[in-house]
């Protein structure tokens, strides 16, 4: 399926589980050309290439492929298989994709490839599978059937019984005891040992349930005084299988952790090498205390960093990397090791590790043995981590706006010689370090502020912009859609506008920066501007004072219309709480009051369309959602794309139109293998002077793509978010903020050093004043 990007190395499964990166897809050139049928049954994941792609397809269809059909067994929407965009069901297994007109159709009549993607698949039995279960079981019911408890059971029966009168045996007493490790809510994070002080890992493999080795594992573990976490677990499929299982031990004092390995190391010995016993082996890690290894206590400066999402590795590269201080060690602790250690993974100097921030004392002690704490975790948690940096003197940086929660602790911070350096990212972030830049140097030469107005948004690169919204989530989109339901407030040349969260897509206005003639942009109010004039110290000479989010052109009008159609109404929706689950193609009939017609395909601006396509055109006309056709076919299109149209069920845990189409832009507008995000920031700032010195216009632009090194892809918006708390916590090392208390990055000792960094990081301003 795949081979080497490196000619000169062979195939490695396990490094091609680790870095999908250093491969391409080669399935298309090897097998695919001369397969008549394909049935998929693989495991995927968006890191690995695709088994085929819609390009791969269409290309191997062109050149004379005899491939007739494809079963889809995995039924991964969009994924390996590419061209599959639904599942199918039992009593409809088929449909039929046209790779020369790119369209999919249900009936089997006409060109292309057909496709089974019956989602539930591996739920039905055949026939003759049932029967023989039902031939094997026969011979144990009159058994079952007559005896009045486990003792008159023939013994294979009696030991293969779980449960009995509503317990569970004493053989599978081990199942809960593994499954509370394992299942709690809030869910336990792995590795996880909090009340522990000591801990070590330990690998089990052998006949462990068959024979019931496990328990008495863990009756040594349990008897001890010692705890468990289970790991990982692989159970062995057949007789001559072994099992694998991973836990983690922990206790109190390595007294009793060595105790609780000799032990377990005992009946390990006792049964090796005995080919009548029941074989187990044992491995041991090395024992932990409280998750943190010796690193911590290397000499020089030590950053912490809360959190392992995207935006932590390009923090903890760059403060690693830097050279104009002392080697920075970082230690990134996250809830799960396993992504703490993903995160620092090739970052020398970087350590990873397991916290649980709501754990005060833990957290306490992950503190006290750094210099400064970077937060990059959701700004609900940075209230309660502030107080443990004041408690114990230590500077914090956040890349969130300040809160409430924030700004109360400004006595504190100040009373205990703390910097909370907060808004250190992109915006906010970047966006205040420009705007203070530009607004200190006119007033320098005692400008006056005109009209200060600022874009901004993260977007899919040009080429990534590839579907009829031109937009990519890399998070949940109920976010992004519920933002676009806010209300905005700013000023414009003396008057103040308000703008109603329902009509604030409709306010959306083009724009075309000089510096970038081929993108083609709107931008749309961005809440409280006002706040800002305020904030940069220009409300009473500004005029003009608007900040806005940046989409592509087009964007805005196609959601304005999903929302007239009622796709944003949070409210559960009647026809979601019926047992019998509607299909999304009679929800959206729903929507529109549109009968669930299917006639003979016509042509609409020279593309061809059905029955329903037309009257769903004439009903988004009728209603007045639009009043074009044109828009009608754009909106048309939106829909197809997002497979509102299908006669798939819906989902479950969807109740409401809102979760319906938040969970559809999920699925249809991820980034895609080797996609890129940009990132785009312009601001503008007309200076007037009172000696009659012509007015300029101080223009400043961010613009920053996203980029694959070595093969492991960095997003822009992590790059530009990242890079900026890392700087914060950089210029906290080396003294260069005196300011104590809760800040925003407004004051030249920050911003000047700030920028010219991040320049010299490889993120590029350009600047230019006209007149």
């Amino acid at each position: 399926m795949v081979a080497p990007k490196d000619p000169s190395r062979c195939f490695d499964k396990a490094d091609y589980y680790a870095h999908p990166e250093h491969y391409r897809p080669v399935f298309h050139e090897r097998i695919a050309p001369y397969a008549s049928a394909i049935v998929n049954c693989m495991y995927w994941e968006r890191r690995f290439p695709r088994l085929l792609s819609i390009d791969q397809l269409q290309q191997l269809m062109k050149n004379g492929c005899p491939l007739v059909g494809i079963s889809d067994i995995t039924c991964d929407i969009g994924g390996s298989i590419e061209f599959v965009n639904k599942s199918t069901s039992i009593e409809r297994p088929f449909f039929r994709y046209d790779t020369s007109t790119n369209l999919y159709h249900d009936d089997m009549e006409g060109d292309g490839v057909i496709c089974l993607a019956v989602d539930i698949l591996p739920t039905e039995f055949s026939r003759e599978a049932s029967q023989h279960f039902g031939d094997i079981l026969s011979r144990f019911v009159t058994s079952l059937a007559s005896a009045k408890g486990l003792l008159e059971l023939p013994s294979h029966l009696r030991r293969a019984c779980i449960a009995y009168t509503g317990k569970l045996t004493p053989l599978y007493e081990y199942i809960p005891r593994m499954r509370k490790t394992m299942i709690e809510l809030p869910p336990t994070p792995a590795n996880s040992l909090p009340d522990k002080k000591y801990t070590t890992l330990v690998s089990l493999c052998g006949h462990l349930f068959d024979k019931f080795l496990i328990n008495e594992a863990l009756d040594i573990i349990e008897t001890a005084g010692g705890s468990f976490h289970l790991v990982k677990c692989d159970v062995g499929q057949s007789i001559d299988d072994m099992s694998y299982s991973e836990l983690e031990v922990g206790a109190d004092d390595t007294t009793t952790l060595d105790k609780i390995i000799d032990s377990l190391t005992s009946i390990a010995n006792a049964h090796r090498g005995d080919p009548n016993a029941a074989e187990i082996s044992l491995k041991i890690g090395r024992v932990s205390e409280c998750g943190i290894d010796d690193s911590m206590d290397k000499v020089g400066p030590k950053v912490l960093i809360l959190g392992a999402g995207r935006v932590c590795r390009p923090a903890a590269e760059f403060l690693t990397s830097y050279q104009n201080i002392d080697q920075v060690h970082v230690v990134v602790a996250s809830l799960y090791q396993k992504d703490a250690e993903e995160t620092v993974d090739g970052i020398k100097n970087a350590t990873a590790a397991q916290l649980d921030v709501s754990d005060t004392e833990s957290l306490s002690n992950l503190v006290s043995q750094v210099d400064v704490v970077v937060s990059l975790l959701p700004a609900s948690f940075h209230a309660a981590i502030a107080r443990v940096c004041i408690e114990l003197k230590k500077h914090l940086v956040t890349a969130s706006y300040v809160d409430d929660s924030m700004s109360k602790l400004e006595q504190a911070a100040q009373g205990a010689g703390v910097t909370i350096l907060c808004e250190m990212g992109l915006d906010p972030g970047i966006d205040h370090m420009l705007s203070m830049k530009m607004i200190d140097e006119a007033h320098a030469l005692n400008g006056k502020i005109k009209a200060f107005t600022s874009f901004c948004g993260g977007l899919p690169s040009p080429a990534a912009a590839n579907n009829p919204l031109a937009y990519k989530f890399s998070w949940s989109p109920a976010g992004a859609i519920r933002a676009g339901r806010n209300p905005a407030v700013y000023k414009f040349l003396g008057e103040i506008i308000d703008v109603d969260g329902s009509k604030l897509y409709e306010s959306a206005k083009r724009l075309r920066l000089p510096e970038l003639p081929a993108f083609a942009l709107e931008h749309l109010p961005n809440r409280n501007s006002l706040m800002y004039g305020d904030l940069y110290g220009i409300s009473k000479e500004a005029s003009t004072v608007y900040r806005s989010t940046l989409r592509y052109e087009g964007f805005s009008e196609i959601m304005a219309i999903l929302a007239k159609i009622g796709f944003f109404d949070a409210e559960n929706h009647p026809l979601l709480q019926e047992t019998d689950r509607p299909t999304y193609r009679i929800f959206l009939n729903d929507l529109l009051d549109v009968n669930n017609v299917s006639t003979s395909n016509t042509k609409v601006n020279g593309e061809e369309t059905g029955g329903h396509d037309d009257e769903l055109i004439s009903r988004l006309m009728m209603l007045g959602h639009c009043k074009e056709k044109e828009l009608a076919v754009k909106i048309l299109k939106t829909i197809k794309f997002l497979g509102l149209h299908e006669e798939t069920q819906i989902p479950k845990d969807c109740s409401s139109a809102f979760t319906v189409i938040c969970q559809r832009m999920e699925q249809r507008m991820a980034y895609g293998h080797n996609e890129q995000d940009m990132v785009l920031l312009h601001h503008e700032v007309e200076v007037e002077y009172p000696d009659g010195r012509p007015t300029e216009k101080h223009q400043a632009t961010l613009l920053e793509f996203g980029k694959t090194e070595n093969g492991r892809p960095t997003t822009a918006m992590a790059l530009t978010v990242g890079v900026p708390a890392a700087i914060g916590a950089l210029l906290l090392l080396q003294n260069k903020v005196q300011r104590k208390g809760v800040i925003r990055p407004l004051e030249p000792e920050i911003y000047i050093p700030a920028l010219e960094i991040l320049e010299a990081s490889g993120i590029k301003l350009i600047e230019r004043v006209e007149t």
